[in-house]
């Protein structure tokens, strides 16, 4: 695939802290306002997806995180424009619905499915619910 070809990435950010995750409800557009997500947006050109996924979750919730590592697989948003999870550490803040959505909440992995996640995030949802309920199992 040539660069021309290449699809526009959109980064997830799967912030944990403290064996939970955070999730955010979206206002828009409407057909996906009041359904939850990991908070994040696209890549602009000149920027990695790390450097995209600090950038967005700054902006849309007011938080500092670290990029750990990105999640296997990439999850079609709409044609050319795919989704990238990427796992991430809360270094700073307390996350504050600033942008595009209207409400915040840290899931645990006994609450994480209570709400309505966009389904292209709940393969990405399981993975680190998986990972979470095995490391407090520890």
């Amino acid at each position: 695939m040539d660069k021309a070809e290449a699809p526009r990435v959109v980064v997830g950010g799967a912030v944990c802290d403290q064996g939970r995750l955070l999730g955010a409800r979206r206002t828009g557009p409407p057909a996906l306002a009041g359904r939850w997500e990991l908070p994040g947006g696209k890549v602009e050109h000149g920027e990695t997806p790390a450097q995209a996924l600090v950038r967005e979750l700054r902006e849309e919730l007011g938080i500092e995180v670290e990029p750990l590592e990105r999640l296997p697989g990439e999850w079609p948003l709409q044609p050319g424009v795919v989704l990238h999870v990427w796992r991430a550490r809360l270094l700073k803040g307390q996350p504050q619905p600033l942008q595009d959505h209207d409400e915040v909440r840290w899931l645990t992995p006994a609450t994480a499915f209570e709400v309505d996640w966009l389904d292209q995030d709940r393969p990405a949802v399981a993975a680190v619910v998986q990972s979470l309920t095995r490391s407090t199992s520890q």
